[in-house]
């Protein structure tokens, strides 16, 4: 017996035509069947079987950060995709991540837009930025500590400017053009960076998982200047952020008072 199914080839165009002239007037009742099984067949191929998202690993080594991971393989979500994925492996600490650690990236990995024929980045980067020439150092991150606040935590006695909330791997945006005067390792502050701008006033941005700056190097507003993280004398991550009279530490200043000067609202 022939197979039935709408995969059984139609018959001839002669043989369709004989069962027609047989069938006489009901010969397109016995037609439309084999014309409609034959359309069938060609509007439903066979599905080929959905691609299946391919595991990407990556091998940590010495002076990676997720947000440079991240970054340099496109993936999708940034640094905090990346951790959440590899918390198992991580822990509790995102900026502690070790050489040889084996992380899984996310499986759909954003790939890189094309340039378009008209840049309009740059223009849209300069929305942070005030009429002054001032911004922000971490977007619109709250504030924690504020600036003056009282305690045995700090040498001073007060706390010499003021910490925004912001996970490690967190990229730090210089607030003003200027020059970098300092950047590394520097005692309780862990990694910071320090910027001489042209009103004679310092920045300085602390407790870094590193700079991405050197000194002597020429910086504008909003342009990045380091990596946010948990280094020196902290109970947690975050961005300690001063400005100062000089590059010593005791000349501080209001740091929100400062920027708000320039047009800057925190």
């Amino acid at each position: 017996m022939p197979a039935k199914g709408q995969h059984r080839k139609p018959r001839s165009l002669n043989r369709l035509t004989r069962v027609c002239i047989a069938a006489g007037t009901g010969g397109a009742a016995l037609a439309l069947p084999l014309v409609s099984v034959a359309h069938a067949s060609a509007a439903e191929p066979a599905k080929a079987p959905a691609a299946s998202a391919k595991a990407h690993q990556y091998t940590v080594v010495r002076g990676d950060t997720l947000a440079k991971i991240a970054t340099a393989h496109h993936v999708k979500g940034g640094w905090k995709a990346l951790y959440n994925a590899n918390k198992k492996v991580i822990g509790t600490n995102p900026s502690l991540i070790r050489p040889g650690q084996h992380l899984t990236l996310n499986t759909a990995v954003a790939k890189a837009a094309p340039a378009p024929a008209k840049k309009a980045a740059p223009a849209a980067a300069k929305k942070t930025v005030s009429a002054s020439g001032y911004s922000k150092p971490v977007g619109d991150a709250a504030i924690g500590t504020p600036y003056h606040a009282e305690g045995s935590n700090w040498s001073s006695g007060y706390h010499t400017g003021v910490d925004f909330l912001v996970w490690s791997g967190t990229p730090v945006h210089s607030v003003a053009a200027g020059t970098v005067v300092h950047a590394g390792a520097d005692g309780s502050y862990g990694n910071d960076v320090i910027i001489r701008h042209a009103d004679g006033k310092y920045t300085l941005y602390g407790h870094l998982t590193n700079p991405v700056v050197s000194v002597g190097q020429t910086v504008a507003s909003g342009q990045e200047i380091g990596i946010s993280g948990a280094t020196g004398n902290v109970t947690g991550p975050h961005l300690h952020f001063e400005v100062r009279t000089t590059p010593d530490y005791g000349s501080d200043i209001d740091p929100v008072a400062y920027l708000a000067a320039h047009g800057v609202t925190v």
